[in-house]
């Protein structure tokens, strides 16, 4: 009886083989991630276009991962699960911040709200979430009316968030902005006005294809 097993074996590729293999997948990331990153870099540092760069927000820097932060969503999964390269729908994420909930918290998520809506046809393209320790009564009996379609986030169990500098929800609530790479990168807080806010991110939704 003759062994056949020999005659069906793949051959091993070549050296050159392997190399073309590189770069025809360093390529495709290039080609499927490259202008993310390059928005980026340019919202960053002005790199390419010094003169327009003009942000309202205050830029964290250097960007902190969200995963850091130690929170989960709604759905009880660590909330830096939603981001990345390997993520097919990951989004742009404004996430309202804040110790006790009361009236400065509640000008922030209706400013995150409105935001969000005027960016029209990039609106979807933009998540919003909210980590609140505790609601003023009004906020409380409102939210279900007013934010039903902001998710409130938690501290995931047994942790404590690793807010970035100078993030202090204790003292200040405020604003942040996360890529779709799950860097949080920017912040607003009461001295920042809806316009500023929502030039901000129509730049960053121009620059950017991604998310």
């Amino acid at each position: 009886m003759t062994d056949t097993t020999a005659e069906h074996q793949e051959p091993e590729p070549t050296p050159a083989q392997v190399r073309r293999g590189r770069r025809t997948a360093l390529l495709l990331f290039a080609i499927g991630f490259g202008p993310m990153i390059l928005a980026t870099v340019m919202y960053y540092t002005g790199w390419l276009n010094p003169e327009t760069r003009s942000n309202h927000g205050e830029l964290i820097q250097p960007p902190v991962p969200v995963a850091q932060l130690n929170l989960t969503g709604a759905d009880g999964q660590p909330l830096a699960t939603r981001f990345g390269p390997d993520t097919d729908d990951a989004r742009w994420l404004l996430v309202v911040y804040a110790g006790h909930c009361s009236d400065a918290c509640g000008e922030l998520l209706y400013l995150a709200r409105q935001v969000n809506i005027a960016l029209g046809k990039d609106a979807n393209r933009v998540g919003r979430a909210a980590w609140v320790k505790d609601l003023s009564p009004e906020l409380q009996r409102n939210w279900d009316s007013q934010y039903q379609s902001m998710e409130r986030l938690q501290t995931t169990a047994g942790q404590k968030p690793a807010w970035p500098e100078p993030i202090a929800p204790a003292s200040a609530p405020g604003i942040l902005v996360v890529d779709p790479f799950g860097n949080v990168m920017m912040y607003y807080d009461d001295r920042h006005d809806g316009k500023g806010m929502l030039e901000d991110l129509k730049h960053l939704m121009k620059l950017s294809k991604i998310g």
